[in-house]
């Protein structure tokens, strides 16, 4: 048979069983004179294994990295206009972050925010994805200075049908995607169920609630607008959303603001909430995200 214990001994008495080959000795059995011999530090321990390179910068030296490591894409800020694909719809009473970014196995790319985001939604909307990936070509080649409706071709009927009644052009109209959740965010705190649909072209949220304040800042501090609806949902999934002056909506500290399906040459008209937002939390959506916001404040000192 088989047999085992746990013994909780003091450092001596494990030192005598040591000595004893292994046999429980307490160290009052054992001939010894136990003595508090003077510790003599060594640092050159550490200075020969342990680079110290604070106030140390070579500028000339290029910085490495890993295969997995990748730099956050540019984001730029919130643009006047927007016109989003609604890439994923939702009507389960609650979203959890970890259906919005799966745990486990996609921990190993929590360090390249593209390949972490290939998992966004993946046990929910394998479809999120790829629809949210087609629509930001668009987006990309605004941001280029080439024609958005030339890059993708399901835009043009849809950007026309919004010309013809606003002033939009590609400085002024950003194109992306959304989702709507009936109640998005419960569970952990993790960011990536934000900004993994950040890296996708996702300029907002629809949502009747958000299940914690936490998922609501992470879409905030990603620079997402967290938009309310209570209602008959107005559109559909693929359906295109038209928000005009969301700019002017944020900054003015508006609590509604008007908005557009845009669908077979029609603009059918709703409105989307806003919660309240602090000064701060504005100008981190205006910014387009807190990486920005915080690079205008370093710019600005």
């Amino acid at each position: 048979g088989q047999i085992a214990g746990v013994a909780l001994m003091d450092a001596r008495s494990i030192a005598a069983t040591a000595v004893n080959k292994g046999y429980l000795t307490p160290a009052n059995e054992i001939d010894v004179n136990f003595s508090k011999p003077k510790y003599f530090f060594n640092k050159s321990v550490y200075d020969n294994r342990v680079y110290f390179g604070y106030g140390k910068a070579d500028t000339s030296l290029e910085l490495k990295y890993g295969p997995n490591i990748k730099p956050w894409p540019k984001m730029c800020a919130l643009t006047d206009n927007l016109i989003l694909k609604v890439a994923s719809l939702i009507t389960d009473p609650v979203t959890t972050t970890d259906e919005l970014i799966p745990s486990g196995e996609t921990s190993s790319y929590r360090s390249n925010p593209l390949g972490l985001a290939e998992f966004t939604l993946s046990r929910k909307d394998p479809n999120y994805v790829p629809t949210a990936k087609a629509i930001q070509v668009a987006e990309k080649a605004r941001e280029d200075g080439k024609s958005p409706v030339e890059a993708v071709s399901e835009l043009s009927a849809v950007w026309d049908t919004v010309k013809a009644k606003f002033d939009i052009n590609n400085e002024n109209t950003g194109i992306g995607s959304t989702i709507f959740a009936v109640k998005p965010g419960d569970g952990s705190a993790r960011e990536q169920a934000a900004s993994c649909q950040k890296v996708l072209g996702g300029w907002a949220n629809i949502a009747n609630e958000y299940a914690t304040k936490r998922y609501r800042s992470n879409l905030i501090n990603w620079g997402m607008l967290p938009f309310l609806f209570d209602g008959e949902l107005p559109f559909e999934n693929g359906d295109f959303v038209f928000v005009p002056n969301v700019v002017q909506g944020v900054a003015d500290k508006k609590s509604e603001f008007i908005a557009y399906v845009v669908k077979n040459g029609e603009m059918k008209e709703f409105t989307l909430k806003m919660g309240e937002l602090t000064d701060d939390e504005r100008k981190i959506i205006l910014a387009g995200c807190l990486i920005n916001y915080n690079k205008n404040l370093i710019k600005n000192k």
